[in-house]
């Protein structure tokens, strides 16, 4: 099948599987005599697994290793279940990380008067660019 049909099935846009062949995520696509990409089923299942652990927040290179992972029959799931915590341990280090922005965010908005007056301190502590909660 070719690239657009590749697509739709894996739900990954084109442009993101030839960024992927480029970077070696995936091996490229072999080209007809036309040059056309053509993909297998085997292709698609791979860039369905690849889409899914993107979507899951997995980095380009966490994704390496999965698909080494996936690929070896003869993997210890624990090696799978390691990596799938680091990457719960980088989301929870986010989502505080989040939380702090969205309390500076609503500390600044608590002493915005907002009203018809030019002043406002969300302007003023983004222009010294000191965007810390006090």
């Amino acid at each position: 099948m070719r690239i657009q049909e590749a697509s739709r099935q894996s739900g990954m846009a084109p442009k993101t599987i030839r960024f992927y062949e480029e970077i070696g995520l995936v091996r490229p696509a072999a080209r007809a005599a036309n040059g056309y990409r053509q993909f297998s089923d085997t292709d698609v299942r791979m860039l369905k697994f690849i889409h899914r652990g993107r979507k899951l927040g997995f980095s380009v290179e966490d994704m390496q290793k999965l698909l080494s992972l996936w690929q070896d029959k003869r993997r210890a799931s624990a090696d799978v279940k390691k990596l799938a915590l680091a990457h719960v341990h980088e989301i929870e280090a986010r989502i505080c990380e989040l939380e702090n922005v969205k309390q500076a965010v609503l500390d600044l908005a608590e002493h915005c008067h907002g009203d018809n007056r030019p002043a406002c301190p969300i302007i003023d502590e983004l222009a010294d660019g000191n965007f810390s909660r006090n």
